[in-house]
């Protein structure tokens, strides 16, 4: 008799963490009956879309410190034991790490050990040697050397993982104390020494091909279910090892045949990161595509005129879909500079608000929607949408997840919503989504 593997429950600081799964629960809320919703699902992973890294530190505590109060009560509800625990987060290292791990560690540990394990392969990120790189132009650049290291939120140093550790935690885990999993030792299997480990001590995990998660995935399974207990802090990759859920129903040139309609479309784009601005480009030189510009600083410098700016970008939507046209509504491409972090998170809430009131406002008649970016689609789902919880049905591009509402959806019955991270897919990514969903 085999043993049951340990339900996987993913705490994702957006929705894009999903993107090498499929058939699975997203919950946009975590009230214990949502909870128990995931729970009880059949899948063998769920996610609770915390959309943390939107928020400040101090926020981001408390809505962790929530989740994992209502989930400890829900686990408890259903009898549930044995589950894994993952804090999803961006796969270039950005987010509030030790933050989210620290309060998760305090609410529902102890935890013999917790995991960085950033690799992801559909976004071209590897771990070798304990250091995390990003494919760029097919040449491995550590992420240090990146843009996303510029962050103006979660700027960082280092790619050596245990460098990044010591730096995160201002030194209270110092890089030679962290435990390196590295490509030879996964190879050859870690099950014991997975089961030396104990007081949450802090582990990074190469990756250089699926087949690394796969392995490494299998020896903690095993270990977890003679009594170890872990937590992950992950990018997507090791999501697809735990789960096993193998090929999607539909492949991803196919999803065309979840639109209810065959009217046009629309896109929502908030990502501003080098990608995405690149991929836009392409996208709006597709026919039938007809971009439509909001200009942020107009919303920084002219607050008051958000209902004017609302109303004028509504009809110009309806005209483009009354011409049997897609409208792209997308936030002007430059970095606008602010005083604090808070100040630009603040601003972020602003513009993502008028976003969503522009969602709500689209036609109800669309025959899909593509979101931009990872906290613009967290809050197309959890604001723009209002879903408790919505069906992955699956990936139509590596890295692009795609999920559909409900048919008693009140305003968009059915509609198959793309979850298009912001720095994944090559230049022509946009437009391929695009393409596959207008066919």
């Amino acid at each position: 008799m085999t043993t049951p593997r340990p339900k996987v429950i993913v705490l994702d600081d957006d929705p894009t963490g999903s993107q090498t799964v499929h058939s699975c629960l997203l919950l946009m809320q975590w009230d214990i009956e949502t909870l128990r919703l995931g729970l009880r699902d059949s899948a063998p992973i769920f996610f609770i879309l915390t959309n943390t890294r939107a928020l400040s530190a101090e926020k981001a505590a408390q809505v962790t410190e929530q989740v994992c109060q209502n989930l400890k009560i829900a686990l408890s509800q259903e009898g549930i034991k044995d589950f894994l625990l993952v804090s999803r987060s961006d796969s270039t290292l950005r987010g509030h790490y030790p933050v989210e791990t620290d309060v998760i560690a305090s609410q529902l540990g102890p935890f013999d050990a917790h995991f960085l394990i950033p690799a992801f392969f559909e976004g071209g990120r590897i771990t070798i040697d304990s250091i995390h790189y990003l494919i760029v132009d097919g040449v491995p650049t550590p992420v240090h050397e990146t843009e996303f290291a510029k962050d103006s939120v979660f700027a960082y140093h280092y790619s050596y993982l245990p460098d990044y550790v010591e730096e995160k935690t201002g030194g209270k885990i110092q890089s030679t104390s962290v435990e390196k999993f590295s490509l030879a030792d996964i190879r050859c299997g870690s099950k014991e020494r997975l089961l030396g480990l104990h007081d949450n001590q802090c582990a990074v995990v190469d990756a250089q091909k699926q087949s690394d998660l796969d392995t490494f995935a299998g020896d903690l399974i095993s270990a977890a279910t003679l009594g170890k207990r872990f937590l992950l802090r992950s990018a997507a990759s090791i999501l697809t090892s735990l789960a096993q859920l193998g090929k999607q129903p539909l492949a991803p040139e196919e999803m065309a045949r979840y639109k209810p309609t065959d009217k046009k479309g629309a896109a929502i784009v908030g990502s501003h990161v080098k990608k995405t601005s690149e991929q836009l480009q392409e996208l709006l030189k597709e026919p039938d595509v007809v971009g439509i510009e909001l200009n942020v600083s107009q919303l920084r410098d002219h607050p008051q005129q958000k209902a004017q700016l609302l109303a004028e970008t509504l009809q110009r939507i309806e005209q483009v879909h009354r011409d049997d046209k897609t409208p792209v509504i997308y936030t002007s491409r430059q970095e606008l500079q602010f005083d604090s972090v808070d100040t630009r998170l603040e601003f972020g809430m602003g513009v993502s608000s008028l976003l969503m009131d522009i969602v709500r406002g689209l036609p109800h008649d669309i025959a899909f929607l593509i979101s931009k970016g990872g906290i613009t689609s967290n809050d197309v789902l959890s604001d723009g949408l209002n879903l408790q919880a919505v069906r992955l049905m699956g990936q139509i591009l590596p890295g692009c997840s795609m999920v559909r509402t409900e048919s008693d959806h009140p305003l968009f019955a059915n509609l198959p919503v793309v979850l298009f991270p912001g720095n994944v897919g090559d230049s022509t990514g946009l437009a391929t989504v695009y393409r596959r969903l207008n066919s």
